[in-house]
């Protein structure tokens, strides 16, 4: 048998391990070059051999022809407009932020209304129903985000306001950055102060006979005559009527002059077609005041048409439709139709004859206010045209929203048949109803659509700088005759 040893355990080590750190570096420093060829120092250069004489004996030979060369260059218009741009180029449109409400959205509503405030700090949105249906009981909303608050959340808005009726247009104070007034289904105008969250309904026209009995197209601050630090609200809408309102304090919003479109009253154009009896009303669909003259404004019209009318006209309106004021006849030009309803109306910032309309038959037309046919007419989209908007900072741009999911942005200097971008609002094109420029911040620009989404687009220099000449291109295109 084999026999296994007795394994025991013991330490072999005879002494403990002692550890010290110590230093094994050299004090002494040295600096070597390793390179085998010696650097020759740097020195000036000799000058060049030149033949002086020669040198001089050519430049007059050649002078005359250069003088005439140059001569040439300076009057010729061959890169006139061109400017060297030191900057990096950067996309043209980009999407800064996309917003939204998901409470409106959950109850699949539209954003109908879309406005900055007047420090273009702040983009407000109104929540209804463009399509058809009673939405007159819809409870809505009206939204409010601060972009320039530290910590913003796109899903959560700095001010939420519920109203008892859909809201289908917004607009903010010219100078007062938290009040904001809304058209309603019901017929309605409310103005609020976003400001307080609590209470923030300042004034409301009530359901009176003064109020509008269709739902309100638009609202539009307006300086009160000779006091350019009050304003009023007015509203059109598609009842026909025309109304001014003041806030008084006890929270209504007091008519202080109406204006009613009759038929009968209208200025005919040779191309208009006559209306059938019995229609009387005429409902205005958009608004929009020149830029030049406070009391000059374009309607959009159901009918089509653009109308050019005026806050100074005198003669009484034929209607019978109640009212605390009397009501006047504003209408003083009728222009050629589009081939169906007008969504959208712009006067241009920079030129007084100028203004765009858009509708239902996928047209743009610019037009001028000294004769009825437009000066031309760009078909923008097969299906309806939402909103049109002028640039407030490029004479010749503007913008369009369309029913296929667009935002088209135009530069007439560049190209008067086709947009020089278009946006992808939407991805399953589904409609855009509203757009505005920031008029601050005047490389924002947000829209709004049937998502219930809002998305604020940032615009290159390219959109946002304006071009050389391009205020007389402008004159040029204001001074044509429609063929």
């Amino acid at each position: 048998m084999l026999e296994l040893p007795l394994l025991t355990q013991k330490s072999c080590q005879t002494a403990s391990i002692v550890t010290a750190d110590a230093s094994a570096q050299v004090r002494n420093h040295a600096d070597a070059q390793v390179q085998t060829e010696a650097l020759e120092p740097v020195g000036v250069q000799p000058p060049s051999r030149c033949d002086i004489p020669r040198l001089a004996a050519f430049l007059r030979r050649v002078e005359a022809m250069v003088i005439q060369e140059l001569n040439k260059n300076w009057q010729s218009h061959a890169f006139d407009g061109f400017e060297v741009n030191w900057t990096e180029q950067q996309q043209m449109v980009s999407c800064l932020h996309t917003l939204g409400y998901p409470p409106a959205q959950a109850r699949g509503l539209h954003v109908t209304g879309i406005s900055w405030n007047s420090t273009g700090s702040v983009v407000a949105c109104a929540y209804g129903r463009v399509d058809h249906g009673d939405w007159s009981m819809l409870k809505s909303f009206v939204c409010a985000w601060n972009l320039d608050r530290r910590g913003l959340s796109p899903q959560q808005p700095s001010a939420v306001v519920e109203v008892p009726s859909a809201v289908l247009c917004l607009a903010f104070h010219p100078t007062q950055p938290s009040h904001v007034a809304g058209g309603l289904y019901s017929g309605e105008v409310l103005v609020w102060d976003l400001s307080r969250p609590e209470d923030p309904l300042l004034w409301r026209t009530g359901l009176t006979d003064d109020t509008h009995t269709d739902p309100v197209s638009q609202v539009v601050w307006l300086p009160e005559p000779g006091h350019s630090h009050r304003f009023q609200v007015l509203s059109v809408a598609t009842d026909g009527k025309v109304l001014l309102w003041q806030g008084i304090g006890t929270g209504q919003l007091q008519l202080t002059e109406g204006f009613a479109l009759v038929t009968q009253q209208l200025p005919r154009s040779t191309k208009l077609k006559k209306h059938p009896r019995g229609e009387t009303e005429v409902g205005a669909t958009a608004v929009a005041f020149s830029s030049f003259d406070p009391r000059l404004f374009i309607l959009g019209t159901e009918g089509g048409f653009p109308l050019k009318c005026s806050l100074a006209a005198g003669e009484a309106a034929l209607t019978r439709m109640p009212s605390s004021v009397p009501l006047r006849a504003p209408a003083q030009f009728t222009f050629s139709p589009h081939g169906g309803p007008i969504y959208s109306v712009s006067c241009s910032p920079f030129h007084r004859n100028l203004f765009l309309s858009a509708g239902t038959d996928g047209h743009v037309h610019l037009y001028s206010m000294l004769q009825a046919p437009p000066l031309t007419s760009l078909q923008l989209s097969l299906k309806y045209l939402f909103a049109v908007r002028w640039s407030p900072v490029r004479p010749l741009v503007f913008a369009a929203a369309s029913g296929e999911g667009d935002v088209q942005l135009f530069d007439l200097q560049k190209s008067s048949q086709k947009p020089t971008v278009s946006i992808k609002q939407t991805q399953d094109e589904s409609p855009v109803y509203c757009l505005e420029f920031n008029s601050q911040q005047t490389q924002l620009l947000a829209a709004g659509d049937a998502q219930g989404t809002v998305k604020v687009w940032q615009l290159s220099t390219e959109f946002t700088e304006q071009g050389p000449r391009e205020a007389e291109d402008l004159d040029r295109l204001a001074a044509e005759v429609a063929t």
